[in-house]
């Protein structure tokens, strides 16, 4: 059973609804590339691992922080005699290994990813001891991508390649034993040790200012061009509510600082819709703090 379903990542959030209303610079675009490529390999594990049975306890992307060292975990299975923990890598194309080096398609070196398991399994285990429970730790690299391929001259047995994880999924699944408290009761000790790290301090800097207004189509993510709310683009045609609603969240996504006034959430979507257009739908669905200039919104 899923004991922690796999939350949505707010810096892919975050970076989606900038990527509408700026243009990224080099480093910008592989970064949002690189987690958003990261989270549909761990969706694609979430589907994978349906195949267990109710023997298992799942507890998807947990973070860390071991006496000031932070470590994350893609997937981590608690299983009656051991725990795997599993580290979901969406690689694609032809990959190489030499002398311990990792190699991208076009022969740039890359972190060893190796190297990062070792480091997360050594934590792990250590946090296990901390916390009093003694029980044997597997580690594997996930290779979800059909579309890679390492080369590489030994065999390690750490590595699970898209061909293996049906056979993979088979050898978890032979020795099913019902589990006792004491699993769920560390279950909710890994979870209540999970912290929360704001992805503010990850992005790169951007102010209100420099983003492009207006209200972006719910289907392709470009901005409508009149206020008739269908995509130029796409074609796609949204309700006025419901655009106007995920403006409101997506503002309050990127400025949490910012308060949710009338003029704020006009001018954010570009004047496409009347003050009291937006006016009936914020108290619609929001409550009303304040009076006069002072006055703003909050969730009800």
């Amino acid at each position: 059973m899923i004991f922690r379903p796999r939350p949505e990542k707010l810096e892919l959030v975050l970076l989606r609804y900038l990527h509408s209303r700026m243009v990224f610079n080099e480093s910008q675009a592989l970064i949002f590339f690189t987690i958003e490529k990261g989270y549909e390999g761990e969706l694609k594990c979430d589907a994978w691992l349906k195949g267990l049975s109710d023997e298992w306890l799942i507890l998807n992307d947990l973070l860390f922080d071991y006496h000031g060292s932070l470590f994350q975990i893609d997937t981590l299975i608690i299983a009656y005699e051991k725990i795997y923990l599993l580290d979901v890598k969406y690689f694609e194309g032809d990959h190489t290994i030499k002398e311990d080096k990792w190699f991208t398609p076009t022969g740039k070196p890359e972190k060893n990813p190796l190297h990062q398991l070792e480091r997360c399994e050594t934590l792990f285990k250590q946090l296990l001891n901390e916390l009093g429970y003694k029980i044997s730790v597997e580690s594997y690299l996930i290779f979800i991508n059909p579309e890679f391929h390492l080369y590489q001259t030994t065999i390690n047995p750490a590595i699970i390649f898209p061909s293996q994880l049906n056979r993979f999924l088979k050898k978890l699944k032979t020795k099913p034993v019902q589990l006792n408290k004491r699993h769920y009761d560390l279950a909710q000790e890994l979870v209540d040790h999970h912290i929360e790290e704001s992805p503010y301090t990850r992005l790169h800097k951007y102010s209100y200012e420099q983003l492009k207004k207006g209200i972006t189509c719910a289907n392709c993510k470009t901005l409508f061009l009149d206020d008739t709310l269908v995509c130029n683009k796409c074609g796609f045609v949204e309700d006025v509510e419901a655009a106007v609603l995920r403006s409101v969240k997506e503002f309050a996504i990127l400025f949490p600082d910012k308060l949710i006034t009338v003029d704020y959430i006009y001018d954010w979507c570009g004047g496409l819709k009347s003050k009291k257009a937006l006016r009936r739908v914020l108290s619609k669905y929001f409550v009303l703090v304040g009076k006069a200039r002072a006055s703003h919104y909050k969730e009800s």
